[in-house]
């Protein structure tokens, strides 16, 4: 057995933007060992930016995945059941606020947008382990990503820190639910990254340059990194790990 491949596992991956999103990252690895892969896009305008990339890795199911739009998310996994028969790997890199709410103070923000933002970014993955339950009989490893901001106020992230906590939260009920069935949950917790999705953020590159100064490394992750690290819990190699919320942020997180 290769402790590290997934040759001939079927991956799942939500919430390629473009060629800089962290799922990219995830899809790539997946695809460099061995993964048959599944990918999304968001709606019409982002569909442009990401079947190309789809087509780069040889995706063999694509298609619109809206987790806010009813029936969408069970159509992809209705497509994965028919087309595959089973699924190996869910990568959920999937998370949104509103911007006011996320700009504003925590304390400030509006009960439907901390609503929308826990539904588009936590509940969605819940749903969608759900779905790929009966499709992972033989076990199997369902991924999402967090951030440092979960676990200590970090300035500007505001909103998405009560939610990215609630998503490790759910990460761990999950992780001890499923492990009797041999499917493993994990958090992917990366350092600040240049990203679509995290531009939303008031004064990230200000983020960015206080990450890079605080690393023991000196270094912001990649998505290469990140990518590195879902194949490897994604592999054999990772069976007996789950619960796990994984730091890839060059030591940013152990610094004061």
């Amino acid at each position: 057995m290769d402790l590290f491949s997934c040759a001939g596992q079927k991956a799942l991956v939500v919430g390629i933007a473009n060629e800089h999103s962290i799922a990219w990252g995830c899809a790539r690895a997946l695809k460099a060992q061995g993964s048959d892969l599944a990918v999304t896009w968001l709606n019409d305008k982002a569909e442009p930016h990401v079947r190309p990339l789809a087509e780069e890795i040889g995706a063999e199911i694509v298609g619109p995945l809206d987790v806010t739009k009813p029936g969408q998310t069970e159509a992809i996994f209705d497509e994965i059941a028919g087309r595959w028969g089973r699924l190996d790997t869910l990568v959920h890199s999937i998370a949104f606020a509103p911007r006011d709410d996320l700009h504003g103070r925590v304390i400030d923000c509006s009960a439907e947008g901390f609503a929308k933002a826990m539904d588009v970014s936590v509940h969605s993955f819940l749903r969608m382990i759900r779905m790929a339950e009966p499709l992972m009989k033989e076990g199997g490893t369902c991924l999402s990503v967090s951030f440092f901001g979960s676990s200590r106020v970090v300035r500007h992230y505001n909103l998405m820190g009560p939610v990215k906590a609630a998503l490790e939260s759910a990460v761990r009920y999950a992780a001890a639910e499923l492990g009797t069935g041999g499917i493993r949950v994990h958090a992917l917790s990366p350092g600040p990254l240049s990203t679509r999705a995290a531009s939303g953020i008031d004064h990230f590159d200000e983020l960015l340059a206080e990450a890079a100064r605080r690393a023991p490394t000196r270094q912001l992750a990649t998505i290469d990194d990140v990518g590195a690290m879902a194949a490897f819990l994604a592999s054999p190699a990772a069976r007996n790990l789950t619960g796990g919320i994984h730091d890839i942020d060059g030591g940013y997180s152990i610094t004061a």
